[in-house]
């Protein structure tokens, strides 16, 4: 069903929507910033529903819904499904229900992990509702058919990264947990399925070691990001200065620590609160700068 229209103003000047259930997204928000400097910024981290991966795929849909009007009203040129389990669950239902506005979603790279295996033997980790979702049966069926694939579902991962915990002997355990069936399998490439994954690479290199490649979708998503800005005559001119605003549906606080951690954000953060199927802002002195 489409929504009801929206006033958004399609301008190079505006900038580009990015959101997901917390802070994975900031992997994808964080290339997007490396490959097109002169592009402004909206990040919304939804991190009172996080993690995606256990709600149902219903929920979901109705959170991106919410969020993508969210950033309409706030000047978005263009939406980023920055969350694989988003993408998976919505980013047919938010196609169909904002025509005319961009949308770029992720999905696991399982093509690229297909080409370039020695083993012939390949691994995806990622969330319970990707895999369930009918963007990664597709993929599978496209481009894995001269492979064998294993899959495995990380549970705890997620809340983890949320938690700031990266190199703790807990997110190890968790890790190892996940990774060694995919290790005793042959899998000579990892693909990271989700978008809070990267920021695990360092733990994940030592437990995999050096003869496994990790595939991470961030670069291919911001290049995909360009191309689409590019076609449709919006990319932002260099002379105007960027802004990057931040958004969260839980603790300014608890993001701004994160957000300067993982990426070196030092920008403005807001929070928002969930009214029914409505995202809207709060002003006053929880605004975090």
């Amino acid at each position: 069903m489409t929504e009801a229209r929206l006033p958004f103003n399609l301008s190079p000047e505006s900038p580009i929507g990015i959101f997901d259930s917390g802070v994975g997204g900031l992997s994808v928000w964080r290339e997007i910033a490396r490959q097109l400097p002169h592009e402004s910024t909206l990040y919304v981290a939804d991190q009172g529903h996080v993690p995606y991966g256990i709600r149902s795929l219903a929920e979901v849909r109705e959170y991106a819904k919410g969020i993508t009007r969210f950033l309409l009203a706030q000047g978005a040129k263009i939406i980023v499904v920055a969350c694989n389990t988003a993408s998976g669950a919505a980013l047919r239902t938010l196609r169909d229900s904002f025509p005319g506005l961009a949308f770029v979603g992720m999905e696991p790279a399982v093509k690229p992990a297909a080409e370039n295996t020695q083993s012939g033997v390949i691994a995806v980790i990622a969330t319970q509702a990707t895999f369930q979702g009918e963007l990664f049966h597709s993929l599978v069926e496209r481009f894995a058919t001269g492979v064998r694939l294993e899959t495995q579902f990380c549970p705890g991962l997620v809340d983890l990264v949320e938690r700031g915990e990266l190199d703790t002997p807990e997110t190890e355990a968790t890790l190892r947990e996940c990774l060694n069936p995919l290790l005793q399998a042959g899998a000579d490439h990892l693909v990271l399925g989700c978008t809070h994954y990267p920021f695990l690479a360092e733990t994940i290199i030592r437990i995999t070691g050096p003869n496994v490649t990790l595939v991470d979708p961030a670069p291919a998503v911001a290049r995909q990001t360009a191309r689409v800005l590019e076609h449709q005559s919006l990319c932002a001119p260099a002379n105007v200065g960027t802004k990057h605003t931040f958004f969260t549906s839980g603790s300014p606080e608890v993001l701004r620590g994160l957000a300067h951690r993982l990426v070196g954000f030092e920008g403005t953060i807001q929070p928002v609160v969930w009214r029914g199927n409505d995202l809207q802002t709060i002003k006053g002195e929880n605004d975090v700068e």
